[in-house]
């Protein structure tokens, strides 16, 4: 079957990824040219969703949307959270645990975008040419105040998820 919308965000999934690992290649130092690529990357790529994918899915089946979208905001909100503080090994380890798990969720089967494909039909090439167009989110240096840090844990937690057990997780 062909799935051009979930092609397109399982792609820049990949290159979100690939960007990560770059910023990480050496132990115990963070590259921040790459890291801020990174950043922009996914706060780009979680603004198609918000702004373009989900809108479109809404307007197709309004109820759909209402039980599936909200577990994807909650979670939109708490990796936005983690890019405000400065990058430490713990908070990649945290932000790769939470994108695995969410990445897993929008691209497996009967996932996000298996049913924004299936409710969006017809819209394809509108949609795709929306995405491409979408412009970066402007972002200032990361934010070094305990206050950052403190509001992704709590942007976290409402997510479901708690900062220190992840890192502890990700130290075994």
């Amino acid at each position: 079957m062909n799935k051009p919308l979930y092609q397109f965000f399982a792609e820049d999934h990949q290159y979100i990824e690939e960007l990560l690992n770059r910023a990480t290649a050496q132990p115990d130092e963070i590259d921040m040219n790459y890291y801020h690529i990174f950043r922009t990357r996914l706060l780009r790529h979680i603004k198609m969703e918000e702004k373009t994918l989900f809108p479109a899915a809404k307007k197709a089946n309004e109820t759909v949307t209402q039980a599936l979208v909200p577990r994807y905001r909650v979670e939109h909100g708490a990796l936005t959270a983690l890019m405000v503080p400065p990058p430490t090994t713990s908070l990649i380890k945290v932000i790769r645990h939470i994108l695995e798990k969410h990445n897993l969720a929008e691209e497996g089967p009967g996932g996000l975008y298996d049913v924004c494909e299936a409710l969006t039909q017809g819209q394809t090439q509108e949609l795709l040419a929306q995405l491409a167009n979408t412009e970066e989110v402007p972002v200032h240096p990361p934010n070094p105040a305990p206050i950052a840090i403190e509001s992704a844990r709590r942007a976290l937690a409402r997510a479901g998820y708690d900062f220190d057990e992840i890192a502890q997780l990700a130290n075994d």
